[in-house]
């Protein structure tokens, strides 16, 4: 059994390792009820989508070798902009699909032919904005620049996304998703880009949480009254 000294500096790291945890294993607590008790789909912006939609089907294109790509054609794919197709070549640049003139980006009303695709019918339009760059907060991180970003009247402040290079919906956004977000990073701890699990302060939080654990097991066994009498009577 350990001596009165020792197990006062057992009890005091337990209790400022809490203290200096607390507020983490709080967030982890409320972030972790919040993931357990919310609809992935729902956070996805699923309620908002067209989930019905199909890509319209078009006649009379061209065969993408027609087209004068130096490099070769590694990939395509077909895209419907305005009712016009078009070829997506190399993640690069769009082709008509019909005649293979290069088209330099789509227009503000071409996104919004695409969002309405995509998105459920009756959403008005709030505004149609272009971006240009985002932070590493931003919602819209990570994805195809630039893009229009089309803001809806409704009361959850939904946003959709078509990148302007390719003409791709790219994401919906929305109130629930923002604060999945939010909650997201202080689940992760990385307050930087979001959704690196391999940060230095999580790493350390998570190895001084289990210290504050097991310091609460080993306080326990030095003043627990039935382990005191379980050794004298070995004793």
């Amino acid at each position: 059994m350990v001596n009165r000294k020792t197990a006062l500096k057992i009890r005091k790291t337990h209790r400022y390792l809490g203290l200096f945890l607390g507020i983490q294993f709080l967030f982890w607590t409320i972030s972790g009820l919040y993931f357990s008790w919310t609809d992935i789909d729902d956070i996805h912006g699923d309620q908002f989508r067209n989930m019905d939609y199909q890509p319209k089907a078009f006649n009379n294109l061209i065969s993408p070798s027609q087209i004068n790509i130096l490099e070769g054609v590694h990939t395509i794919e077909l895209k419907d902009i305005n009712n016009s197709p078009y070829y997506w070549i190399n993640k690069k640049q769009l082709y008509n699909a019909l005649d293979g003139k290069i088209k330099k980006g789509i227009t503000e009303k071409e996104a919004l032919y695409i969002a309405k695709n995509y998105m459920k019918e009756g959403l008005k339009v709030a505004s149609v904005d272009r971006v240009n760059e985002t932070g590493k907060h931003h919602e819209y991180r990570g994805r195809l620049l630039p893009a229009y970003v089309i803001s809806f009247d409704n009361d959850e402040a939904l946003k959709a996304y078509v990148s302007v290079k390719d003409g791709k919906f790219q994401t919906a956004r929305h109130r629930s998703w923002r604060w999945f977000d939010f909650l997201w990073m202080t689940h992760t701890m990385d307050y930087e880009g979001r959704d690196n699990f391999n940060t230095i302060v999580l790493r350390t939080f998570s190895l001084l949480g289990l210290i504050t654990v097991l310091s609460g097991f080993l306080l326990w066994f030095t003043s627990s009254p039935s382990i005191k009498k379980l050794i004298k009577r070995k004793n």
